[in-house]
């Protein structure tokens, strides 16, 4: 196995990525802001009262929370930037590997639950930092966590399709686990791991017992299709980096989801610049950064099947999504099922999840008050997720 990218530390931190995006995106709000101000008063006619003309005071206060606003920013990124932080968590043994995944045991006694993250980011999310870690509570709470990290995509993975990485590596690491599991998906990993459930039922192989959806995508063009197509057309210009590294690059991707909420990040790190940097809060916000600004490209042929078919045209939802030949139709599985749909998420948004909840056959549905990540690893995600999901898993035997 080939030696892995370190995670982002102090003085080498490249988040928000990409910076200048980001960057970007604010100057043409503060711009935007001046502009329609100014237009306002010059499609006037000039023979009206002067009470049309620009009010001095009001352009003077809109440019003074300009001035806050892109203050706020920058000071919040270059805190971001300088901050200390390091993660120290240290991964678990690995009981299994194949390329460049592994499957890691995090311990415990009970039912055994193997966790199914997205390709696109790092797996550690679920086990962030200490007090921050939703595998390692599990582990103390009567369950057995196990979590699939996908890796860094080397030569052989970036010749990989869906079907390689769900009816290849998904499943040889069921194989590689005692007994029947529950299946727990996070993300894009949801859909991998719902695709695997039905390929177990069809099978007959015993291997997965239950089906866990966190913050699981299925209908693309629920809440805003005209963005969905917007990212798919993207695809064909990313032809070329794709072809040269057989990936689809980490700022490309971010690029491509900045298209689905482009001012998310200016908020956040304006909100950031404001807390007390010690507080538990702050803490895990420059944790979660790190995690994303550690992201990992997708292989080529998963990234047309994904941004072009699910974002694109909308395949799941269509009966056009195939695993093998195997099309994914939720409503075939009869296992059970639980669904954390979080409700203020803004890259799933909750009527895409609640698309798929609702095809399920049964189906335990929670929508904590949370946002994508903040539901697995927030300063609440103990009582929004954690709990509620071991309650389930228990309650199952």
């Amino acid at each position: 196995m080939s030696p892995r990218p370190e995670a982002p530390a102090p003085l080498s931190r490249r988040g928000p990525r990409p910076l200048l995006l980001h960057l970007g995106l604010a100057w043409m709000r503060s711009s935007n802001s001046v502009a329609a101000s100014l237009n306002l008063s010059s499609v006037w006619p000039r023979s009206l009262s002067s009470a049309a003309q620009p009010d001095p005071a009001a352009l003077g206060a809109l440019f003074e929370e300009i001035r806050r606003r892109d203050g706020a920013l920058i000071a919040g990124i270059a805190a971001y930037r300088r901050d200390g932080y390091v993660r120290e968590a240290r991964d678990p043994p690995a009981i299994w590997e194949e390329g460049e995944s592994r499957l890691l045991d995090y311990g415990g006694a009970g039912p055994a639950v193997l966790f199914v993250p997205s390709l696109i980011n790092r797996a550690y999310i679920l086990d962030l930092m200490e007090n921050a870690s939703m595998l390692r509570w599990l582990a103390g709470q009567g369950l057995h966590p196990y979590l699939l990290d996908w890796g860094w995509p080397g030569e052989v993975e970036r010749r990989f399709s869906l079907t390689d990485y769900i009816a290849g590596r998904l499943e040889r690491a069921l194989a590689a686990l005692p007994g029947p599991v529950v299946l727990a998906g996070y993300c894009m990993g949801g859909m991998l791991a719902l695709a695997a459930a039905l390929r177990a039922g069809a099978t007959g192989s015993g291997r997965v017992r239950a089906l866990a959806l966190l913050a699981t995508p299925w209908d693309f063009h629920a809440e805003d299709p005209d963005t969905a197509r917007r990212v798919a057309e993207t695809v064909p210009f990313m032809e070329g980096a794709m072809q040269f590294s057989g990936t689809l690059p980490i700022d490309a991707l971010n690029t491509m989801f900045a298209m689905v909420d482009p001012y998310g990040v200016g908020e956040k790190y304006r909100d950031f610049a404001g807390q007390d940097k010690s507080s538990p809060r702050a803490r895990r916000f420059v944790a979660m950064e790190d995690w994303l600004a550690d992201g990992v490209p997708l292989a080529a042929p998963v990234a047309r099947e994904a941004l072009s078919g699910w974002y694109g045209a909308n395949t799941p939802v269509k009966g056009g999504w195939r695993v093998a030949g195997m099309a994914v139709d939720p409503a075939q599985l009869s296992l059970p099922a639980f669904c954390a749909i979080p409700a203020k998420d803004r890259l799933v948004p909750a009527a895409s999840a609640r698309a798929l909840a609702g095809r399920l056959q049964t189906a335990t549905v929670i929508e904590p008050r949370a946002g994508h990540v903040g539901m697995v690893a927030g300063t609440h995600a103990e009582s929004s997720l954690w709990r509620p999901f071991a309650e389930w898993v228990l309650g199952l035997s």
